[in-house]
């Protein structure tokens, strides 16, 4: 993919593209073809599904939707081969490619949905280019890089008329559900006040750019890997794993945890979008990788009869919320060192 354009660029030019036939890609490299809407389906009918990123995540997505729910894959497309091998395997009927355009212009007409699980930077490029296709779309969490991605796709998602989730399992299970409906019944009360937190990362962070060059692997795409973010020299210190902690491929322990521990009192307190943000993180910060460890504080005013919100996330190790004040007669140096290992 060129360097030329970011992914804001790309989609920008995308999601407001005509509704012409023929649309030329905004990286110069081909054209695609734009379907006005998805084909009917009976729901008596099989999906023909296609994957982008088949590896780790995107095996168990397809080995569940073949295996579980019965559906047929019919195209895989990787950058990293040796990532992919064992999803080759499973489905050695699919066709393979190493770029998903490639995929999506050969084989549009056989492909009913897509499910996009790539390292997060490529999440919205890739979901964008098969929607305005007509493809339905599963994209695993976190849903984008950054949110003006986030609501690029939601305007595609209209535009083209197709179905579309994000790959937050949790969410989608019943016992979660459950815990939303027991909160707002009011069982517990009004609630002023929660604290989320992760053992993330479990990946490096805090760290400078890597200066080795080593060689690309024979079974890695560089070039495609990197996609529409800075180009860069290929290093193990960003594929296939620990891109996570990167800012320009991954989006850190909040960005990657935050959607399945944050989101039962997101859905339970109906909150919106927070009235003031404030961070304090590590001091290892390169420019490069997302800090150590954070704590957030989100504030949140009042819903309706539901009173403002203060809502704490904590990653990085150890970082949890600080004990509950002393009772009277215990040991109140405990809680301040507490408190102190936290600030």
């Amino acid at each position: 993919m060129s360097r030329k354009r970011t992914r804001r660029d790309f989609l920008r030019h995308t999601v407001y593209a005509g509704t012409s036939l023929w649309m030329f890609s905004t990286t110069g490299c081909e054209t695609f073809r734009l379907t006005a809407r998805p084909r009917r389906i009976s729901p008596h009918e099989k999906l023909n599904i296609a994957g982008i990123g088949v590896g780790g995540q995107g095996h168990g997505d397809l080995k569940e939707l073949a295996q579980k729910c019965g559906q047929n894959i019919v195209a895989l497309a990787d950058v990293d081969h040796a990532q992919a091998a064992n999803t080759f395997k499973l489905f050695p009927e699919a066709q393979r490619y190493w770029d998903f355009r490639e995929m999506l212009d050969k084989q549009d007409r056989q492909i009913d949905a897509v499910v996009v699980a790539t390292p997060d930077h490529t999440h919205a490029v890739a979901a964008m280019a098969a929607m305005r296709m007509g493809k339905h779309v599963y994209v695993e969490k976190p849903l984008t890089h950054d949110v003006y991605e986030a609501r690029a796709l939601t305007q595609a998602a209209h535009k083209y008329g197709v179905v579309t989730q994000m790959g937050n399992q949790g969410t989608a299970d019943n016992a979660l559900r459950t815990s939303v409906e027991i909160i707002r019944s009011g069982a517990i009360g009004l609630v002023r006040e929660a604290h989320v937190w992760t053992n993330r990362p479990i990946w490096p962070q805090g760290i400078a750019y890597p200066s080795d060059t080593p060689p690309v692997p024979s079974t890695l795409n560089w070039d495609l890997w990197l996609g529409t973010a800075p180009k860069r020299p290929y290093n193990p210190a960003y594929a296939p794993f620990k891109w996570r902690g990167w800012w320009d491929y991954g989006t850190g322990a909040l960005g990657d945890m935050a959607c399945h521990t944050a989101n039962m009192a997101y859905m339970a307190l109906e909150l919106g979008a927070p009235t003031s943000i404030e961070a304090e993180s590590s001091n290892d910060m390169h420019g490069a990788s997302w800090p150590t460890w954070s704590i957030i504080t989100y504030q949140f005013s009042a819903r309706g009869e539901l009173p403002p919100v203060k809502l704490v996330w904590y990653d990085g190790g150890d970082n949890k919320p600080a004990k509950a004040l002393p009772r009277a007669g215990s040991n109140p140096g405990t809680d301040r060192e507490a408190v102190a290992r936290l600030s």
